[in-house]
């Protein structure tokens, strides 16, 4: 039977069966280095050895404040920068802007856009809980040069950006593959443990975590493959710590769905609220419909993966779980985006609901 006549799980079997042995021959038959793009070969080696945590001391974590590193901000600094006329990728309103520093950075914003909201409290919830992720900053903007047409409110000189978030990459450099920028959830089943890679318990964690978050929006540009060297070696293949990473977690806290609407998938209390973390009362598959762009979907959870996962939620305090949704400004999002006229939900709704979910993954056994 061929593809075009298969169920859509068939189809699946098939295109990961298929994908499977393209990258098997790759890896035996690759091109030479030419050390700034990974060969199908070098990709797959570090992929085998890629890691997807990091042990941090969750109670101690100061979720408000963020990543303490150079470049950081305060929650809601106001930041003054100048408009940089650059074309960008994506849906989400954003822009570029110098700093005084000379720094350039990307700038999210937008009151009614929820990726502002849901990719500060997404970033510092995998960053807690010791997963790869980028830094997301709630700041306030104040834009010289910015046109009107890129939004914001008139400010002497350019524009104001009350609702913004400054990106920071999480420190380490992309290892991109010559055909591949990011990577695919199939490809989070490559790291062994025999050649020192991220364990069973860690990727399914991760896979679990995406499903609690309803990360709708997986395609492989939204994962980075990265190196946490602190000095290039030569070769990006040479790398001795590459971590696997979910880069751009906008388009979380609603419900996942086929095209990725910003109203259903970002920051929707009431259908984060209403979606269960498990596809049915009994199984480990977790619940994530997939959309049309992504490469994740109904994800099966092993016992060791959803231990690790519910080991880890449980050390957030409360104190955490509020400074999470107040500092990502969730009681400023409708709770119903794709309504009109809903008022926003409370930060003590959001933690009970969050909690809500925590339980789900902590009552849960999985089959061994």
């Amino acid at each position: 039977m061929g593809p075009a006549s298969c169920t859509l799980p068939e189809r699946m079997r098939f295109v990961t069966t298929a994908a499977s042995a393209l990258l098997s021959a790759a890896f035996l038959y690759a091109a030479p280095a030419d050390g700034t793009k990974l060969t199908s070969a070098e990709r797959v080696a570090l992929l085998r050895r890629a890691q997807v945590w990091q042990p941090t001391d969750i109670p101690a974590v100061d979720i408000k404040r963020g990543p303490d590193e150079p470049g950081a901000f305060s929650p809601n600094e106001v930041v003054v920068c100048d408009y940089i006329d650059r074309k960008l990728t994506g849906k989400s309103p954003k822009f570029e802007c110098k700093l005084e520093s000379g720094d350039e950075v990307k700038v999210k914003h937008g009151r009614e856009n929820g990726e502002v909201y849901g990719e500060v409290a997404a970033t510092r919830l995998l960053w807690a809980l010791g997963f790869g992720a980028d830094r997301m900053y709630p700041v306030r903007v104040i834009c010289h040069g910015c046109p009107a047409n890129v939004g914001g409110f008139p400010d002497p000189g350019g524009r104001m950006f009350d609702v913004a978030a400054i990106e920071r990459k999480m420190p380490g450099h992309d290892l991109d593959g010559r055909d591949i920028q990011g990577w695919k959830w199939i490809e989070l089943d490559f790291p062994t443990p025999a050649d020192h890679g991220a364990p069973k318990a860690h990727r399914d964690a991760l896979k679990l975590l995406a499903a609690l978050l309803q990360h709708t929006d997986n395609k492989a540009v939204q994962q980075r493959l990265i190196c946490l060297d602190t000095v290039k070696k030569g070769s990006e293949a040479a790398c001795e710590h590459p971590l696997m990473m979910v880069n751009d977690l906008g388009l979380t806290f609603g419900r996942a769905n086929e095209f990725n609407e910003n109203a259903l998938g970002s920051v929707n209390f009431e259908r984060w609220s209403k979606t269960p973390v498990w596809k049915d009362d009994k199984s480990c598959v977790a619940e994530l419909r997939g959309s049309a762009t992504g490469t994740l979907e109904y994800p099966v959870i092993s016992e060791e993966g959803r231990a690790f996962l519910a080991g880890l939620l449980a050390q957030l305090t409360d104190a955490q779980l509020h400074d999470l949704f107040e500092v990502a400004r969730f009681d400023r999002r409708s709770r119903a985006p794709h309504e009109e006229g809903k008022a926003p939900a409370s930060i003590d709704e959001w933690i009970a609901a969050f909690k809500q979910k925590r339980d789900q993954i902590v009552d849960r056994h999985c089959p061994a």
